[in-house]
């Protein structure tokens, strides 16, 4: 998808937008942005976010002695997340985070067959899913520095793939797909910085998500027979804007 090439020039233009704040501060004078900010109970914004998508991937242990299959490889592949942030200031450290997100995420699974005739036939199976996400994570932030503070999140998350061909009719070899579930939970653990600039507080996190249930739909085809599991894995740079 084209538009998924927009995430590198955002990420360009939210380093721009940090620079420029802090440039124009005066040497020497330590002037505190947004002094009241933690005395709010909620807060709210919105997240832009780079994301990578792979899989954890278990093959049957007789996969490489059956249906021909030489080699399953899986390659990660990058998307990007749009999301609310809406957050609960629990005490002056510890808050509660809740963060639906739309997030579009791509992999691939490559196949290497054995042919009858002793030659290899390759196949390229893309895999793309468009997640409607709810994370809740618990954030637990330093002291605030000036105008910084580091945290560390984690958390889980609940999603459902709005894109999901778990009902395809699988007929044709060529244009067989790999069928995922269409509903997948995690478990987040990350970690980020707070920036308190004149109008908002910015954020850069990065974290991980680690999914736990086998989302790999089993329909017969030979690209799904030798796989045994996969799991979801996927990590996330995340630029926030709260109020």
């Amino acid at each position: 998808m084209s538009i998924r090439k927009l995430s590198f020039p955002v990420t360009a233009l939210l380093m721009l937008l940090l620079a420029v704040p802090a440039s124009a501060q005066r040497p020497g004078v330590k002037v505190q942005n947004l002094p009241n900010f933690d005395l709010h109970r909620f807060h709210f914004g919105f997240l832009l976010s780079y994301n990578t998508s792979d899989f954890f991937m278990t093959l049957k242990p007789s996969a490489p002695f059956a249906d021909s299959v030489l080699v399953i490889d899986h390659v990660k592949q990058p998307g990007f997340n749009l999301g609310i942030v809406a957050s609960l200031n629990m005490t002056n450290n510890l808050s509660l985070r809740f963060l639906p997100t739309l997030a579009f995420e791509d992999r691939i699974l490559k196949y290497t067959f054995r042919k009858a005739d002793g030659k290899t036939s390759s196949f390229q199976k893309p895999i793309e899913s468009t997640y409607l996400e709810f994370p809740l994570l618990l954030k637990f932030r330093s002291d605030r520095i000036n105008n910084f503070a580091v945290y560390l999140i984690g958390g889980g998350k609940f999603g459902i793939d709005m894109a999901s061909k778990k009902d395809v009719d699988n007929t044709i070899d060529e244009d067989i797909v790999v069928k995922l579930n269409k509903y997948d939970y995690s478990a987040e653990v990350g970690g980020g910085i707070d920036m308190f600039l004149p109008y908002f507080k910015f954020g850069i996190e990065l974290k991980t998500g680690i999914g736990i249930p086998n989302v790999l739909v089993d329909d017969g085809t030979r690209f799904s027979t030798p796989l045994q599991s996969l799991r979801t894995k996927t990590y996330v740079l995340t630029f926030t804007f709260e109020g």
